[in-house]
């Protein structure tokens, strides 16, 4: 069973940095074909997955390696590097999300807007903190839990508030990159708080992944994509 696990998550992991670097250079090989009013919009995607694709080839590619090389118990320190990579650039992914609904939905950096970047901050330096022991595979659950709760907050607030103008807008496109990152949180908070007790929970990384992915193909096909002329 451990094994079939091993070789699931390794295929997935390749498939997924193919899938997600493909879209991050489709994104910026068709940026001539963004409207002009979309512009920053479509960047600051290009940027943000970009940064994601960056942190999870350590991330994912690290731990495929690892596999590869005898295990995740006997190349720790490949373990480490690579989670540690994700953890920065995701921190920076939100950042640049916030800013993304600042700029499409028009609205000023106000007291949220700040606030989503304070507690961004705050993540990053307590994961620069040694007592998260990135380097160890016995690291402790509530230095897990202490640099996850405030990506957490980040996370689901922006979904929240993109989810609110998007309704109150009527914009489908924002409702369905709101409604996939409410999906990746829902199969992410059972790792973070019961994977350490549950391994194989573990697994539900791969659709939290996957809606990640959906986030880049919605930001693809409404920004990106050159749209077909009406007769």
């Amino acid at each position: 069973m451990e094994e079939m696990a091993k070789w699931m998550e390794i295929i997935f992991d390749i498939s997924y940095l193919i899938v997600i670097w493909v879209l991050v250079i489709l994104m910026y090989k068709n940026r001539a074909n963004v409207k002009e009013e979309n512009k920053l919009t479509a960047k600051l995607f290009t940027i943000a997955f970009f940064l994601l694709a960056l942190g999870d080839t350590g991330h994912v590619g690290f731990r495929a390696t690892a596999y590869l090389m005898g295990g995740l118990e006997a190349n720790t320190l490949l373990v480490g590097l690579g989670s540690l990579s994700t953890a920065i650039t995701v921190t920076f992914f939100y950042m640049i999300v916030v800013e993304i609904w600042r700029v499409h939905f028009d609205k000023k950096r106000g007291v949220f807007w700040w606030l989503m970047m304070i507690i961004s901050v705050i993540r990053l330096i307590v994961m620069a903190l040694p007592q998260n022991r990135w380097l160890s595979q016995d690291a402790d659950f509530i230095w897990t839990l202490s640099r996850n709760i405030p990506l957490m907050i980040v996370g689901l607030s922006i979904a929240a508030a993109i989810m609110i103008d998007g309704v109150k807008n009527k914009d489908k496109i924002y409702i369905a990159v709101s409604s996939m990152i409410f999906t990746s949180y829902l199969f992410y908070t059972p790792v973070i708080l019961f994977a350490h007790i549950v391994p194989m929970l573990g697994m539900l990384m791969m659709p939290k992944t996957l809606a990640y992915v959906a986030v880049a193909i919605i930001a693809y096909r409404s920004l990106f994509m050159k749209k077909a002329a009406k007769s």
